[in-house]
């Protein structure tokens, strides 16, 4: 989907494998892609990025073409945790001892373990649309629960979540997509297909649901215990300014919590920043990646 001058390739790691696209030379740039897409997502930036890195999109661990591990009854095969670890062995075994991270959604929480994780291996992050995980389920109301009900549909045990998913998870995907999305935005059919051919997999459902299980149990255990802990590389922070994220936080304020260097704006778009303001996203990045 990436096409030239990207190369897909399948990286085995300790537990897993995960599927990728990358292309360019120079300083290490990895994408990480959200919930319920994959590192197709990435598809109107990378590009443009890979002149100015060697960009790695790679799918998380339960999406895409990756490995589907079955959950754990502490939900820990999807914890933040052992997906960035899964992201680390990913650029040893590209030659990469440092690099640059920026993470959509599920990836961007993912970036900011990573961080916390492996601060000598993390150059520069850049978060799209998020701020903490930990934050956001100590400051969740009516608005919260409203517009993200998926948090606490995703996490109800005994496969709830999955069955009635599978029984149409294409209307499902679709519904996500446009709920989140803002007033002017167009998905790629190549890349709609994408998200549907992967979705469909019950064992995609099932990681995903697994996915925010963590999110809602063990990844807010280690996010406790790192209470007292900032993130020591620089931050980008962008978020749509047409969405909840937007509404809801002061997203720098909430960020300068958790890391020491802080910077961000919002773009005009909705949730999908890279699909929505892919100019917008490729020139935030190329100057923050850039900048020394």
């Amino acid at each position: 989907m990436l096409g030239e001058p990207f190369e897909q390739s399948r990286v085995a790691c300790a537990e897993v494998e995960i599927n990728l696209a990358h292309a360019g030379s120079g300083t290490p740039l990895l994408l990480l892609h959200g919930y319920p897409q994959t590192h197709v997502m990435w598809h109107r930036v990378a590009p443009a990025l890979a002149e100015h890195f060697h960009v790695v999109c790679a799918d998380l661990r339960g999406y895409g073409d990756s490995s589907k591990p079955a959950g754990s009854a502490d939900h820990s095969t999807y914890s933040k945790r052992v997906m960035a670890r899964d992201m680390v062995e990913v650029m040893a075994q590209l030659g990469y001892r440092e690099f640059h991270i920026a993470g959509h959604d599920r990836g961007a929480r993912v970036t900011h373990r990573m961080a916390l994780d492996h601060p000598g291996k993390v150059l520069k992050v850049c978060v799209m649309d998020i701020v903490p995980t930990l934050h956001m389920f100590r400051t969740t109301d009516q608005e919260f629960a409203t517009a993200y009900y998926h948090w606490f549909f995703l996490i109800q045990p005994d496969g709830l979540p999955e069955h009635l998913i599978g029984l149409d998870p294409d209307h499902y995907l679709r519904a996500k997509l446009d709920k989140w999305s803002g007033a002017n935005a167009e998905f790629a059919p190549e890349a709609l297909a994408e998200y549907l051919r992967c979705f469909r997999d019950p064992e995609t459902i099932h990681a995903t649901c697994e996915d925010y299980r963590a999110a809602a149990s063990i990844d807010l255990e280690h996010d406790k215990r790192d209470l007292n802990r900032k993130i020591d590389c620089p931050l980008l922070a962008l978020w749509g300014a047409e969405g909840l994220v937007q509404r809801k936080y002061r997203v720098l304020d909430v960020w300068r919590e958790f890391a020491r260097h802080v910077q961000g704006r919002a773009l005009e778009c909705g949730h999908f920043l890279p699909e929505e303001a892919p100019d917008a996203v490729i020139k935030e990045l190329v100057a923050f990646f850039t900048a020394r």
